[in-house]
């Protein structure tokens, strides 16, 4: 009898739902202010949005072809042992599961229901109801343990198949589309409802400036403060490589769902924040620290009751690319396991759901840790109250996502003087440009992390440096057993 195999069971619409929810988190939300203090006009405004996007796509482009080289389970850390050898493939894992996807999940989760509480307190949501004008329906531990049971619910679910994941991230993402639609088309809906200096209307005037009056007086570290903040909220874009076994047809449908889900992002990102402008006054929208842009945005244009609409759009933002991260992460758990990079037993599939359950189970269990963990430290004073709703689970995230995510792109240089003669359904556009562009302004951001926050990339560093010190005493394998293609 075969051992069970993970199945492909995903189409194309679900690959680029993939891409576009696990995209799609908080960052549209709350990164258009980080934007706004740093850069005065709205067309540099507008441009690190646009340079954001663009290097997403150029990395899109140059991942496409190395993941239709290898179209299996745990994107990154594939590419990474395949390309570097088996050392990088598992400090890829290491760091990937006990800090970016981990505190990924637990931040978004915890944001989820931040938001869902904010929706059952707002007095005009609750009297459109008929409940009582005032109310708290969730206290501190009461929303604690919310939030470890959202996380688990969608592991039970990811449990079940992959195809329930799958059409879960492609419902609930249509509907976060659909939100950050709105958003972008409600100011022109309401230009026809009121007059032009009506105090709902929207005014182009906050478009201005629209740039500023020479390149000398442009602010080159606010812009790129700004263009880092906006990096994180086009972060996860590479997601759909990790489930790359278990989607049909891979060599068409994976640089579809890369290149298609990202021009979807780009767009709606630039959609939402022109709607911001045209109803927040730049320095209004710079000095907003208590709430979000989105908020503001939809108080102003639909009254109280826009308070809720902008918390609803921001739970199912997060919903999304929770659910999508708990569809992604755990694949790559799968596969260190399959190698011995990690504990056997995650590398099963289980017999009648074709998941890597256990590994579901795991990657759940110590997001669900973190969230609790942190609430400790936060009720007994230990860590700063304000901060630890969302800011201390991804602090750490962004340094080591930087350094594997672009020597993952880089692969592509191994490959091609590897494999010259390798089948490629797909080819990266404009190479060799294209990814050495993508790898020469991630290593500037890089540097600038070290930089501008480091004691984060010094901890960075020293929990590789952990993880190396862990594989040459407990993991490395004999000569015989090294990855079957080293660098040479």
């Amino acid at each position: 009898m075969t051992n069970p195999r993970l199945v492909r069971a995903l189409g194309p619409w679900t690959a680029i739902a993939v891409v576009v929810g696990t995209v799609i988190g908080s960052g549209i939300f709350r990164k258009p202010q980080v934007v706004a203090e740093h850069v005065p006009q709205f067309g540099l405004a507008a441009l690190v949005w646009i340079l954001g996007g663009v290097l997403a796509f150029l990395g899109a482009l140059s991942l496409a072809e190395v993941a239709v080289l290898y179209p299996q389970a745990g994107g990154n850390y594939v590419f990474l042992r395949e390309g570097y050898g088996r050392l990088a493939g598992f400090l890829w894992g290491w760091v990937e599961f006990w800090i970016i996807r981990g505190a990924s999940l637990a931040a978004l989760a915890t944001v989820f229901a931040e938001a869902l509480r904010e929706v059952l307190s707002n007095p005009a949501f609750r009297q459109a109801l008929g409940w009582e004008a005032n109310g708290d329906p969730l206290g501190y531990w009461e929303q604690r343990c919310l939030t470890v049971g959202v996380i688990l619910s969608l592991a039970a679910v990811n449990v079940r198949g992959v195809r329930w994941g799958g059409l879960l991230q492609l419902a609930i993402t249509l509907v976060k589309a659909g939100s950050l639609l709105t958003i972008m088309v409600l100011p022109f809906v309401v230009a026809g409802l009121f007059s032009p200096g009506a105090a709902a209307a929207p005014r182009t005037e906050n478009l201005t400036p629209l740039w500023p009056e020479s390149a000398a007086a442009i602010n080159l570290t606010g812009f790129g403060s700004a263009l880092f903040g906006v990096l994180f909220a086009y972060h996860g874009w590479m997601n759909v490589a990790p489930i790359a076994e278990e989607i049909r047809q891979p060599q068409r449908n994976l640089p579809l769902a890369l290149l298609g889900g990202t021009a979807v992002v780009v767009f709606l990102y630039l959609g939402a924040n022109l709607a911001y402008y045209l109803v927040i006054p730049r320095p209004e929208m710079a000095g907003l620290k208590d709430t979000s842009v989105a908020t503001v945005f939809s108080m102003r244009l639909l009254g109280p009751l826009g308070a809720a609409f902008a918390s609803a759009a921001l739970m199912a933002s997060t919903f999304g690319a929770l659910n999508g991260n708990l569809l992604v992460g755990p694949r790559v758990l799968y596969a260190m396991g399959e190698d011995g990079l990690a504990p056997r037993a995650l590398g099963a599939v289980h017999p009648r759901y074709h998941t890597p359950a256990l590994a579901i189970i795991v990657q759940a269990a110590w997001a669900a840790l973190l969230v609790l963990a942190v609430a400790f430290l936060t009720s007994t004073g230990a860590l700063d109250a304000k901060k630890a709703a969302f800011n201390i689970l991804s602090d750490f995230a962004m340094f080591g996502a930087i350094i594997f995510e672009t020597l993952a792109i880089a692969s592509i240089f191994v490959f091609r003087r590897r494999l010259p003669d390798a089948e490629r359904p797909y080819r990266c556009w404009g190479y060799p440009w294209v990814p050495a562009v993508y790898v020469a302004i991630m290593t500037l951001v890089l540097v600038n992390t070290f930089w501008e926050q480091t004691v984060e990339a010094l901890v960075g560093v020293g929990f590789i440096g952990l993880g190396a010190a862990i594989y040459a005493l407990f993991l490395k394998p004999p000569a015989s057993d090294v990855s079957s293609t080293p660098i040479v």
